[in-house]
């Protein structure tokens, strides 16, 4: 076990309204919290929460309760943040959901959750409406934001005018929030994240993530999302930043609006690197106003991270994380420039972490120089969530009694205390007995010039044998062979690691935040997710 090389920081024992806005003075009351990216209308702190304050007094006076359940189904904007703080200010709890679920899942999300309302917008009214409808949730209880007939709506909320509730709750025990796991494998599972979980992962980041009130924070990664909402949602806030919103990425809008709001810090999952670094588009826009792009969600590989680097004239760190560890575990301080883009950095403060061996259970100690082996990593720390709601077997599985939470993940660490992730651990493949990271030849694959995306999976060969078989995107106009493909791999890696088959596609597929949805991939393949 090795503690953070961070000193420890102190959690402060508040909900999470308290801790983001129950120490804003005069200055900050008239700072801008908050930028409507498409029509650049502007929310200060003290608007902000004088309408989290009215959400509140309005959810309480319509019947809300202290542990109540509420489903927030909308994509980035300044509403998303009212609506969110205000379920939290009265007590409740909020399950946010994936603005891409169809109506069967998103009832499935509001029927695990017990969620007893719904939020949403009405360009996801009609999937909204139908899972409402099978869940009971009546016209009174589907808030539509901004407005449908026949259902209150946010402006309906505020011109209430109700007082907040009197609230009281144990930060650490109450949930706050009930995200769900992305779904890459296996069934969705509720993540119960206590305000003191949130409020940990705040304090936490800000030892290495370097906000500051000056900034201007482009957020186009999903607040339903952990990462977004607590690396850009609440730790933004609680910096006094100002947020400018997206509601989902398209190129040539992020791009439009990094150079009229002169976006100082651009938070990304890796698929949006490889734009960054690729497409011709980028070059016709003043992105010189970047100081910083942070990446997460899914692994960065050093080169495309310094390719972004080098065309914007700017800094590229990664982070690292999961739902589970609410979600900010390790990152790249912003202040080492000598850190290798192909790690994860530091632990936060207050993170423990154990690399084990898979098979044997045996731990793997940090070396006296150079790197370790390989083994599963774990994490331990005020961050790690409550458990999974109505799964104790899967709480089991993942939280260990003396509260450490495997990840799945396997990683290295050097004698500095920096952290590497090698590959998941159910992802690896066994070829002839060697294993083979399927994400070190997918960042392989993206050094071709002609190669847009990549992703790599295990597949069976005539004999039944597991071979890594690579799915590719071709760049826009260009032309290459699957021989092509495979001699590029081969040329740089181990015999064993080669790609042993290739097919283009038209994109890979992925989640919102990022990552491979490898079982989509496996499902054309015939095999088990």
């Amino acid at each position: 076990m090795t503690k953070s090389t961070y000193p420890d920081v102190e959690v402060p024992n508040l909900s999470v309204y308290d801790f983001l806005f129950g120490q804003l003075d005069a200055a900050a009351r008239e700072r801008v919290a908050l930028i409507d990216g498409g029509s650049g209308a502007e929310t200060t702190y003290g608007a902000l929460v004088a309408q989290i304050d009215a959400v509140a007094g309005a959810l309480a006076a319509r019947g809300v309760k202290i542990g109540d359940v509420l489903g927030l189904l909308c994509p980035n904007s300044p509403a998303f943040a009212t609506v969110f703080h205000g379920i939290l200010r009265a007590g409740a709890t909020v399950t946010t959901i994936n603005s891409l679920y169809t109506s069967e899942a998103i009832t499935e999300q509001l029927t695990d959750a017990g969620a007893t309302w719904l939020f949403t917008v009405t360009p996801l009214l009609a999937g909204a409406a139908e899972a409402a409808e099978r869940m009971g949730i009546d016209a009174d209880h589907l808030v539509v934001l901004d407005g449908a007939d026949g259902h209150p709506s946010l402006r309906d909320l505020l011109a209430q005018q109700a007082a907040p509730p009197e609230v009281s709750f144990d930060p650490a025990t109450h949930i706050a929030v009930l995200p769900y796991s992305s779904g890459t494998t296996g069934r969705p599972k509720g993540v119960m994240l206590s305000h003191s979980n949130l409020v940990a992962n705040v304090v936490q980041s800000a030892a290495i993530i370097g906000l500051g009130e000056d900034d201007r924070v482009l957020a186009v990664l999903p607040f339903f999302h952990i990462y977004g909402l607590t690396v850009l949602l609440n730790y933004a806030l609680a910096c006094r930043s100002s947020l400018v919103t997206m509601p989902k990425f398209e190129l040539p809008e992020f791009l439009r609006i990094i150079s009229e709001y002169r976006c100082t810090w651009v938070f990304i999952a890796p698929p949006i690197a490889v734009a960054l670094a690729k497409h011709p588009l980028v070059d016709e826009f003043d992105l010189s106003s970047v100081e910083v792009v942070f990446s997460g969600a899914a692994p960065l590989d050093a080169e495309l991270a310094g390719a972004v680097a080098r065309r914007l004239n700017t800094r590229v760190r990664q982070g690292y994380g999961m739902t589970e560890l609410s979600p900010v575990s390790h990152a790249i301080p912003v202040t080492r420039d000598d850190i290798s883009l192909n790690t994860i950095g530091f632990a936060l403060p207050n993170v423990e972490c154990r690399l084990v061996n898979p098979e044997t259970g045996a731990e793997i100690p940090v070396p006296e120089s150079g790197v370790s082996e390989a083994g599963e990593l774990l994490c331990r720390g005020p961050n790690v969530m409550l458990g999974y709601l109505g799964n104790e077997e899967a709480t089991r599985s993942t939280l260990t009694d003396d509260g450490w939470l495997h990840t799945g993940d396997i990683a290295t660490v050097n004698a500095e205390g920096i952290y590497s992730i090698v590959d998941r651990l159910k992802e690896l493949i066994k070829y002839k007995g060697h294993q083979v990271a399927p994400a070190v030849l997918e960042a392989l694959l993206l050094t071709h010039p002609l190669i847009a995306d990549a992703a790599v999976i295990g597949v069976r060969d005539e004999d039944g044998q597991e071979i890594p078989k690579a799915f590719v995107v071709v760049q826009a106009g260009a032309a290459l062979s699957e021989q092509e493909v495979m001699d590029h791999v081969a040329e740089r890696v181990a015999p064993h690691e080669k790609v042993r088959r290739v097919e283009f596609i038209e994109a890979v597929p992925k989640t919102t935040s990022g990552k491979i949805l490898r079982k989509d991939l496996r499902a054309r393949e015939g095999v088990g997710a």
